[in-house]
């Protein structure tokens, strides 16, 4: 069965870290999902969001992105993905940061892979999405190792900018999350249906080590990213995450 999860109840008690003042500790936080059940719980990965995105407005963008990157981490630009490390060690915190939050989480059922993704608004006023890549590391804390965002084209209507196009996360919104189901074992579980790539377009992919939760980046040749994940529910592998990017000007 499809464990899908409205994260409610944590979005009411965690939605002042996203939003500003006052703000919780993370003696708080840990609180708010004790009660979660089983080894996939996506609202740890709602807290991870919360955090990070509360840090980047406290400490600066950049000490956040370095803070909460795991190993190996990617972020892909619109020249292909690089290794953040290196990146983010060379750069200066802007004096606005961007602000996000996630709207969906996928998760394996082991729970060490997740995939959230979700809405960002930079300091332009410029609004866009954004796709994360966390990864549970030795002592169970939650690391992103890949990160895709890029601006909407064309922008939002007048509207959606002016109800903050959706990024503060508020005690009455609807977070959803998506667990992949426990099939017994991996051999048990068909392969996942994934598009064909061409010579011209450079890829990676992974999977959780329980085989649950697949992903895969793309680059193109023609500068288009792309994200794209499943998860394995209901018997079938189902399309989590489908995002691309098109082709924009050099940085």
């Amino acid at each position: 069965m499809i464990r899908t999860i409205a994260l409610v109840a944590t979005i009411s008690l965690l939605a002042s870290c996203a939003s500003g003042p006052p703000r919780m500790s993370r003696q708080a936080i840990d609180r708010a999902l004790v009660g979660a059940p089983g080894m996939a719980q996506p609202s740890k990965i709602v807290a991870a969001e919360l955090a990070f995105a509360r840090a980047a407005q406290d400490d600066g963008q950049w000490t956040a992105f370095r803070e909460f990157m795991g190993p190996g981490a990617l972020i892909h630009g619109r020249n292909g993905p690089f290794d953040a490390g290196p990146w983010l060690s060379a750069q200066s915190n802007p004096p606005v940061a961007v602000k996000w939050a996630a709207r969906s989480v996928w998760m394996s059922c082991d729970g060490t892979l997740a995939i959230s993704r979700g809405r960002f608004l930079d300091p332009q006023g410029e609004v866009g999405t954004f796709i994360t890549l966390w990864q549970q590391q030795e002592n169970l804390e939650y690391r992103w190792i890949y990160d895709l965002g890029a601006p909407d084209d064309p922008q939002p209507a007048a509207a959606e900018m002016a109800a903050d196009a959706g990024i503060v996360v508020s005690a009455e919104d609807l977070i959803q999350g998506y667990v992949a189901d426990c099939p017994g074992e991996p051999n048990l579980m068909p392969a996942p249906t994934m598009s064909v790539v061409g010579n011209t377009t450079r890829y990676r992919g992974g999977n959780s080590p329980d085989g649950t939760l697949r992903w895969r980046w793309e680059h193109r040749a023609d500068g288009t990213r792309r994200f794209y994940s499943q998860y394995f529910s209901e018997g079938i592998w189902q399309t989590a995450v489908d995002h691309s990017i098109p082709p924009q000007d050099s940085e």
